[in-house]
Parts: C-alpha cells; sequence; structure tokens
C-alpha cells in the first residue's frame, strides 16, 4: 500500500539529509513496482544506477520530444543496452506538433518563449508517462537553477500532476548533491553518459534549445538561452518546485 499523505512531510524531513542511496531505497520499498524513474541526463543515468543495484522493479521513461540532439538518441539506447532496461519513449501528440508548426513554424519558441512548445513535447508526454504510477524519480538538485529549484526537497507530494483520484508523490534524491558528485560517481562506478558533456554541454535539452557553455557560465546558461534566468524550466517540475515544500 502507498503511504499515506499525511506521512509525506515526516518522511521529508527523516530524509533529508540522507543519502540519495538511502532516498532511493525508501522511495523503492514503498512504490515498487508502480515507481518510474523519468530519464535524460547524467543525474537520471545515476539514479537507474543506483535503482538497479536495488534488485527492486521500477520503470524508466524518457520524453522523445522528435527534436533531441542525435548523440542523446544514442545516449538513451547506450543506456538500454547497459542496464539491459527497457525504455518507454514518450512522444508528443502528432496533431498537436501539426498544428504548433503549421500555425507557427518551427523556430516560435524564439520568439514566443518555449513555454508553448514544451507544454506540447514534454508536458503532455510526461503527464501520460505518470498516469498508472503512484511516484515518480528526477534528477533535480538544488543548485541546478537558484532561481527556480533552491527548495527542492527530497521527497514531496507532485501538486503539479496529482488528481483528485490519485496523489503522485516524487522523489529527488540527489537535491542536495552538486554536479561535481554527480560525476565523481559516474567516473567511479563507469556510468553511461552523453557525448556532448565531452563538447562542452551541460545540462542538455533539444538540439535548438541547448548550446555548449562557456567557461564560469552556469550549467542551465546553455539552456533557452535567449530568455530570463528566472525561466529556464519548461514545466515538468515548475508547478511542484513553485508550491511549499512537502
Amino acid at each position: 500500500m502507498p503511504l499515506e499523505v499525511s506521512r509525506i512531510p515526516a518522511l521529508a524531513e527523516s530524509l533529508a539529509t540522507k543519502s540519495p542511496q538511502d532516498i532511493l531505497a525508501v522511495a523503492l520499498k514503498e512504490y515498487s513496482p508502480s515507481i518510474g524513474i523519468a530519464f535524460s541526463g547524467a543525474e537520471d543515468v545515476v539514479l537507474i544506477d543506483m535503482a538497479a543495484k536495488s534488485g527492486l522493479p521500477f520503470t524508466v521513461f524518457s520524453l522523445d520530444t522528435g527534436r533531441l540532439h542525435a548523440e542523446t538518441y544514442q545516449f538513451i539506447e547506450k543506456v538500454r543496452e547497459h542496464y539491459g532496461i527497457a525504455i518507454e519513449a514518450m512522444s508528443p501528440d502528432a496533431h498537436a506538433v501539426q498544428r504548433l508548426v503549421r500555425e507557427k513554424g518551427l523556430f516560435s519558441f524564439y520568439r514566443d518563449g518555449h513555454g508553448e512548445c514544451c507544454g506540447i513535447r514534454k508536458v503532455e508526454p510526461l503527464r501520460r508517462a505518470l498516469a498508472p504510477l503512484q511516484a515518480w524519480i528526477t534528477g533535480q538538485r538544488r543548485d541546478q537553477s537558484p532561481g527556480t529549484r533552491a527548495h527542492v526537497p527530497v521527497v514531496q507530494v507532485d501538486a503539479g500532476f496529482s488528481t483528485p483520484e490519485r496523489t503522485l508523490v516524487k522523489f529527488n534524491p540527489l537535491s542536495n548533491w552538486t554536479s561535481r558528485q554527480v560525476w565523481d560517481y559516474i567516473e567511479i562506478y563507469d556510468v553511461p553518459f552523453n557525448a556532448l558533456h565531452s563538447r562542452g554541454f551541460v545540462s542538455i535539452g533539444c538540439e535548438p534549445c541547448t548550446r555548449a557553455t562557456l567557461p564560469n557560465q552556469h550549467e542551465r546558461a546553455g539552456r533557452w538561452w535567449w530568455e530570463e534566468a528566472t525561466k529556464k524550466e519548461c514545466g515538468l517540475h515548475a508547478a511542484a518546485n513553485a508550491s511549499e515544500p512537502i
């Protein structure tokens, strides 16, 4: 049986200073097999590596926006083969994409902001991926985006994707980790990573909206670089992170 919602605040407090492995162990113990890992980047593969070592079942899904780098598609396949796991590719609704491109062209986000395109290509597919789950696991870190992720708790009720019929719980085991800790883990345990990281890309999204960062730039500087730093979210986490930590 899933945890009662009333117990989540106490769980968040008890896990606040625990290691990612400890947090992940609790998440899997309480919600396996109805729990999924959202996979796109280096942090997520670290979580897959940790979860695979637990021996408990979990699902993995990735949002295939149709505009990812070729290296990202190769990376997804590399992870699938390395861990021998199925990765569910969630694609956007074809009619919604066709309508957006027909009415506004292929690069409307440079003019109108990325929210509309991300809503179609990422948020709606994520909603479908989460629909059958009781909990999900993300690679969010507090230091990724001081403007939007500074208060990400290690576990919370996901207000953005819960429904009246089902409360969705969201675990962020790497919340307290730094980028250096993530890469130390990758190097120590020989975890696969996207080849673009070796070419100066730190935070990797869709090809038109991602570029390499310069030395000393923040890691999210290469995402939606034409917009304000406080807007560098695609909608997958913004609703939950905007609310009070639970």
